[in-house]
C-alpha cells in the first residue's frame, strides 16, 4: 500500500501542535523540583482543565476503536467496556473520590503502605503497574492499526513514533502538560468522529443501520459472563492510578467528586460516534468498496470506515480523532505508572533517603521503561478489544478488594492482605488467559471445551475480599485479646507496632501535609 503523504503530513503537523502545547504547559514546573508539583500539578487543578483531562484519559484509542471492534465482531450487546468503564467513574466518585482527596495523598498506594507496610505496597504496584501497561498496549495498537489502514504506514513504526512524542512531554511537564494537551485532544476526538459519521452513513456502499443486525445474538449459556464481564469493567476500573492522580489533584474534595461525575457523562457522550462506526461497518457491504474484501481483522473497522466511506480530508481529520485519542491516554498511563515506582517502590523501599529531585528523575526514567513495555506488547498482540478487557481483568481480581478494605475495613492487617492476595491471583490465573496464552490449570464448573463459562474472575475477587476480612478478623481478635502473644505478631501490624515505626508513618503523612488527627486515625486501624 503506498504512503498517503498527505496525510501523512496533517499526522506531522498535529504531533508538532501536540508536543508544542506539551512543552509549553511544562513550563508551568519550571523551576520547581517537589513531586506534588510534578505529579499532581500543585493539587491545582481546576473545574474546566480537570473535566477535560478526567474525559479524555479513558476516552483513548482502545476506548473508540476497541468499541467499533466489539459492535461490529459481537453486536452492541457485547460492547460492555464503554458504558461500564463510565459507570466505574461514578462509583470512583460515589465511594472513594472524596475520602482519598481529604487525606492528600500523592498517589493511589500511599493509604495501602501507610497501613499495611511498604513491601505490601510493592505488591498493590506490581498489580496497578499490569493494568495501566494492558491499558497503554490497547491504546498503542488502536494506533498502529489505524496508520497502517490510512497513511499506509508500517504499524509497528507508527507505535513506536507515537510513544516517543507523548513520552516526550509527559518526561518533563508532568500533569501540567498531560492535563493541557488533553483539552486539544478531546476536542479533537469530538470534532474529528462526528464529522466523519454523516459521510460513512450516507456512503452508497452502507446499508441503513436500522436494516441490519448490529445489536448481536444472546445465548443464556453466557450469562454468567456477561454478567462477570460488567463487574470486571465496573469494578475493575475504579482502583485505577490515572484516574486517582486527576482526583488527588483537584483543587478541593468536592471538586474531586464533581470531576468523577462530569469524567461518567463525558465518556458516554463520547463513545456514541464509535458505536456508529462500529453499526455503519458491519452495515456495509465491503466487497463493493474500494478496500474490495471482506473484514478478517476486526482491529480495524473503525480505520477502514473512515478511509473507505468518507472523503480523504474527512478520512485525515478522523485519523488525527485517532492519534488525539491515544496521546491522551498513552500520556496519562505513562505519567501514572511512574509516579507509583518512583514514590511507592524507589522512594520508600529502595531508597528512602532520596531527594524529591533524584525521584522526579526516577519517575522520568520510569516513563522510559513503562513507554518501550507498553509499545512492545502493542506489536506482539493482536486484538484491541482483548487488551482493553484485560488492562481491567487483574487489577479487579486483586486490587479492588484491597482498596475496599484499606478505605472501609477498619480491622484490615497485612495477615489478612497477603492471603487475600495470593488466594485472588492463583484462583485468577487458574482460569487460564488465551490472550497471554496461559492455559487453565482449574477446571471450573460448566467448563467446556477450553473455555470458562464460569465467572471464575468474579469468585476470584470474592474469595479474596472474604478472606481478607476473615483472616484480618482473625488475628485482630488473637492478638488484641491476648491470646496470642503480641511478640508473635510478626508483621508488626495488629499489636506488636514499635514507636518508631509510628514516628515513621506519622512522618510519611506529615510530608505531604496531612494532619496529625488524620495520621492517628489511619493508625488507630491496625490497634
Amino acid at each position: 500500500m503506498a504512503v498517503n503523504w498527505g496525510g501523512l503530513i496533517g499526522v506531522v503537523i498535529f504531533y508538532v501542535i501536540i508536543l508544542a502545547i506539551g512543552i509549553y504547559a511544562s513550563r508551568k514546573n519550571k523551576g520547581k523540583s517537589s513531586m506534588e508539583d510534578v505529579m499532581l500539578a500543585g493539587r491545582n487543578i481546576g473545574m474546566f482543565l480537570g473535566v477535560f483531562t478526567m474525559t479524555a484519559t479513558w476516552v483513548g484509542g482502545g476506548y473508540i476503536n476497541g468499541t467499533a471492534q466489539s459492535i461490529y465482531d459481537t453486536g452492541l450487546i457485547w460492547a460492555q467496556a464503554p458504558w461500564a468503564y463510565s459507570l466505574s467513574l461514578f462509583i470512583n466518585g460515589l465511594f472513594f473520590a472524596t475520602h482519598l482527596r481529604k487525606q492528600r495523598y500523592v498517589t493511589m498506594l500511599d493509604p495501602y503502605q501507610i497501613k499495611y507496610g511498604d513491601r505490601v505496597g510493592v505488591l498493590m504496584f506490581l498489580a496497578a503497574y499490569s493494568g495501566e501497561i494492558f491499558w497503554s498496549s490497547a491504546i498503542l495498537a488502536a494506533l498502529g492499526s489505524t496508520f497502517s489502514v490510512i497513511l499506509g504506514i508500517d504499524k509497528t513504526l507508527a507505535i513506536i513514533v507515537s510513544t516517543c512524542i507523548a513520552m516526550s512531554y509527559t518526561l518533563f511537564g508532568g500533569l501540567y502538560s498531560v492535563a493541557y494537551t488533553d483539552v486539544l485532544q478531546l476536542s479533537c476526538i469530538f470534532f474529528g468522529l462526528w464529522l466523519a459519521i454523516p459521510f460513512a452513513m450516507t456512503n452508497e456502499h452502507v446499508t441503513s443501520i436500522t436494516e441490519t443486525n448490529w445489536f448481536g445474538t444472546w445465548e443464556n449459556k453466557y450469562t454468567g459472563v456477561w454478567i462477570e464481564g460488567v463487574l470486571l469493567l465496573s469494578l475493575g476500573g475504579v482502583p485505577w492510578q490515572a484516574y486517582f492522580q486527576r482526583v488527588l489533584s483537584a483543587k478541593t474534595p468536592r471538586y474531586a467528586r464533581i470531576l468523577s461525575f462530569a469524567g461518567a457523562a463525558g465518556c458516554m457522550i463520547m463513545t456514541i460516534p464509535s458505536f456508529l462506526m462500529g453499526a455503519i461497518g458491519a452495515s456495509t457491504n465491503w466487497n463493493e468498496t474500494a478496500y474490495g474484501q471482506e473484514i478478517t481483522d476486526s482491529n480495524i473497522v473503525l480505520p477502514l470506515v473512515l478511509q473507505y466511506l468518507t472523503p480523504q480530508v474527512v478520512s485525515i481529520i478522523g485519523l488525527g480523532a485517532v492519534c488525539a485519542a491515544v496521546m491522551s491516554s498513552a500520556d496519562s498511563s505513562l505519567l501514572s505508572t511512574s509516579s507509583m515506582f518512583a514514590r511507592n517502590v524507589y522512594k520508600r523501599i529502595i531508597r528512602p533517603n532520596a531527594s524529591e529531585r533524584e525521584i522526579i528523575w526516577v519517575m522520568r526514567c520510569s516513563i522510559l521503561v513503562s513507554g518501550t513495555i507498553a509499545s512492545t506488547l502493542a506489536i506482539t498482540i493482536d486484538s484491541i478489544y482483548g487488551l482493553f478487557y484485560l488492562c481491567s481483568d487483574f487489577v479487579y481480581v486483586v486490587l479492588f478488594p484491597q482498596l475496599v478494605c484499606v478505605v472501609y475495613v477498619s480491622f484490615s492487617n497485612t495477615y489478612g492482605v497477603l492471603v487475600g492476595y495470593f488466594l485472588g491471583l492463583i484462583l485468577r490465573l487458574g482460569g487460564g488467559e488465551p490472550l497471554l496464552g496461559l492455559k487453565p490449570f482449574i477446571e471450573y464448573p460448566f467448563y467446556e471445551n477450553g473455555e470458562q463459562l464460569f465467572p471464575f474472575r468474579t469468585f476470584a475477587m470474592l474469595v479474596s475480599l472474604t478472606t481478607l476480612c476473615v483472616v484480618s478478623a482473625l488475628f485482630h481478635y488473637l492478638f488484641t485479646n491476648n491470646i496470642l502473644d503480641k511478640k508473635w505478631d510478626l508483621l508488626k501490624c495488629v499489636t506488636n507496632i514499635p514507636s518508631e515505626e509510628d514516628e515513621r508513618k506519622n512522618a510519611f503523612k506529615t510530608q505531604n501535609g496531612l494532619t496529625v488527627d488524620v495520621g492517628l486515625s489511619m493508625l488507630t486501624n491496625n490497634e
